[in-house]
């Protein structure tokens, strides 16, 4: 890399500014500072004999921030700068991800400190909650969806009327997509993907059966990274089971139907394993009085392991399971029931036993909620996290040992919670309040 030690000089809204080609190449070539150097990273003769000064016409004082971030990796905004106008400026000039980079360090969930709450934006109790992967996220409650970008500001709510959301998940930054259920006595439910920013319907995701659009209800869905879109779909006829769309298209591809006795139209969970190219479908307690965990392969059109409590010895409710996320590399479904208490199935062999862990079980201590909410599991970085009432816990290690949790002293049970852009987003039962967890940036040396 052949980069001049040339010294170059800006004039950013009236204030004048020097530092050296070196420096800007820390930008990067995309950035606004890329486009003055050519293919061999040398400095462009437009100032001769540095004396010619570039002029910009933006903030100087997020100018001055920025550069010393580019000189020394370190972030600091002064009191009488507002963060949205730094973060601003960043985006003009194509520095955002160094603005974040330096905002927060890499994900780990034993140094996550709680960075902000945003409180209820509607009445009524949220249902979902999910981390976007530019770090940010949205929230559904009742009929209402409300997406917030990285920075926290919050886009034009989506409003389904009075349909209800079962579940939310995105495409990408730019796109979100809403499950639904039909509304009563017409054929307008199912799942659309909305534009992130603005709300706006991009197209409806429709079930072909028999050449005829059915109407049905979409519940849990899930994403795999050829661009295939699965979702739980309830029908009024036999429709019942997991859908498959081209999420560019907006076409369905393919339908996996439940068979008899076993439950796949009214999932409460869908997981993509990347590693065996096969779908988890999990149907929990109390949705069903019993549960069933499958992994189902498209490609075959066949379920390829499946387990059920059906027929357990279950002598008391609290070895009923609430939540599932399967384990690729210890080949193994993990589960929690009410009390977090976590459970490990083999994936190796179908319809095996619970091998419940008492050692990963939280100690009890505090007041229990009012309104407890089930146990949620969310597997990131190779750490494993549990929500349990008001607190999310950090399992770590082969045995999946207790190293930290998450809590604050107010806001209720927490009812969800999403890993996503380096940020952990905890969605209270309390008046939809919820909490931005981050790492915080390693100190500089």
């Amino acid at each position: 890399m052949g980069i001049q030690k040339d010294i170059v000089k800006f004039n950013v809204g009236g204030r004048n500014f020097q530092t050296t080609a070196t420096t800007l190449a820390n930008a990067g070539r995309d950035s606004f500072f890329g486009a003055l150097f050519d293919d061999n990273w040398d400095l462009h003769q437009q100032q001769p004999n540095n004396r010619q000064e570039l002029f910009i016409d933006r903030n100087p004082d997020c100018f001055a921030i920025l550069l010393d971030l580019l000189r020394t990796g370190d972030l600091y905004i002064p009191s009488h700068v507002p963060e949205r106008l730094l973060y601003r400026e960043a985006m003009f000039y194509g520095l955002i991800d160094h603005v974040r980079s330096a905002k927060w360090g890499p994900f780990d969930g034993n140094r996550l400190k709680l960075s902000k709450t945003v409180t209820g934006r509607a009445p009524g109790d949220g249902t979902a909650i999910r981390a976007g992967p530019d770090g940010g996220c949205c929230v559904a409650h009742g009929s209402m969806v409300h997406v917030f970008d990285w920075m926290l500001e919050e886009h034009p709510p989506i409003n389904l009327d009075y349909q209800r959301v079962n579940d939310i998940g995105w495409v990408n930054a730019e796109n979100v997509l809403i499950s639904a259920c039909e509304r009563l006595g017409r054929e307008d439910g199912g799942m659309g993907l909305f534009n992130s920013s603005t709300g706006d319907l991009r197209y409806k995701f429709n079930v072909v059966h028999d050449n005829q659009v059915k109407s049905y209800t979409a519940g849990a869905l899930s994403f795999s990274p050829d661009y295939k879109i699965f979702a739980s779909c309830k029908g009024r006829s036999n429709e019942y089971g997991i859908g498959v769309w081209d999420q560019v298209t907006g076409k369905q591809i393919d339908f996996f139907y439940e068979s008899p006795g076993w439950s796949l139209g009214d999932a409460d969970k869908l997981q993509w394993l990347n590693g065996s190219n096969c779908l988890l479908v999990a149907t929990l307690f109390p949705r069903k009085d019993n549960c069933y965990i499958s992994l189902l392969d498209f490609r075959q059109k066949n379920m390829v392991w499946s387990w059920s409590d059906i027929g357990a010895p279950l002598t008391v409710d609290e070895k009923r399971v609430r939540d599932a996320i399967a384990m690729e590399e210890s080949n193994s479904v993990c589960v929690v029931n009410e009390y977090e208490d976590l459970g490990f199935i083999d994936l190796r062999f179908s319809g095996g036993s619970v091998r419940w862990s008492s050692r990963s079980r939280l100690m009890k201590g505090g007041k229990m909620p009012d309104e407890p909410c089930y146990p949620k599991l969310a597997l990131h970085n190779g750490q494993l996290f549990s929500s349990m009432n008001d607190c999310i816990s950090v399992f770590c290690g082969p045995d999946w040992v207790l190293t930290s949790r998450l809590r604050r002293s107010y806001g209720g049970s927490i009812c969800d919670f999403s890993i996503g852009g380096d940020r952990l987003f905890a969605l209270h039962s309390e008046e939809n309040v919820f909490d931005i967890w981050e790492t915080p940036p390693p100190p500089v040396m």
